[in-house]
């Protein structure tokens, strides 16, 4: 596979999920009630940042709002921001009384220290490794201290190699062992708090994981 970087990763990534906009929204969203571990390390998020003080959560490739919308309803500021004009259109038209805005990960234009909490669920699947170091300095960089990041993705099979191409049916993407992406965090200040690791639910093909950082009170 030849993998995109910088503006081509992008924009290859909106393309793909505006064409799917609808039927993604349909299969996922309206399903999420039936991933209960899921919502269960969403639900340590939110407990998280309540516990420090409630700073807003960014909600990072929040595709149709629904898990954004979750995070709302559990008593978090939260508000979503996506790569997909067409997703973020859904967003706003399904969850009018939530923020959402269109833009990428990376120049958010969101101050230091902003964010109580960081939600990337299953959306950093389609970065491209040689780029994710750089996503994790900035999300120590948005991040209050003590401020907290979920990451969800689809786990690789081993340590070796730690890092594989995966055959997403929307875009481009990678699968990662959970320890490789624990690594990644660290180097970037991110303390890894906890994790799960959970076999596929019916209709997905692998393993899944989810990581769940602190921003340490001094760095």
């Amino acid at each position: 596979m030849t993998e995109n970087t910088g503006a081509d990763h992008l924009d290859a990534t909106r393309d793909a999920y505006d064409a799917v906009a609808v039927q993604y929204t349909e299969l996922f969203a309206d399903g999420f009630g039936a991933r209960p571990l899921d919502r269960a390390m969403i639900e340590a998020l939110a407990g998280l940042v309540l516990q420090e003080g409630g700073g807003p959560v960014a909600d990072l490739g929040c595709g149709p709002g629904h898990v954004t919308a979750y995070l709302h309803g559990l008593g978090v500021d939260a508000f979503g921001i996506d790569v997909s004009p067409a997703m973020v259109a859904i967003a706003r038209s399904r969850h009018p009384q939530l923020r959402f805005e269109e833009g990428p990960m990376l120049g958010t234009g969101l101050g230091a220290g902003s964010l109580g909490g960081i939600l990337a669920h299953y959306s950093l699947i389609h970065t491209p490794p040689a780029e994710l170091p750089g996503v994790f300095t900035e999300f120590h960089r948005l991040l209050a201290p003590g401020g907290h990041v979920l990451i969800a993705f689809q786990s690789a099979d081993g340590p070796v190699p730690p890092v594989t191409a995966y055959d997403h049916k929307v875009a481009p993407a990678h699968r990662w062992w959970p320890d490789a992406l624990a690594a990644l965090l660290r180097e970037a200040g991110l303390t890894e708090v906890a994790r799960l690791g959970r076999g596929p639910y019916e209709g997905e093909r692998t393993p899944h994981a989810q990581l769940l950082a602190r921003r340490p009170d001094v760095d």
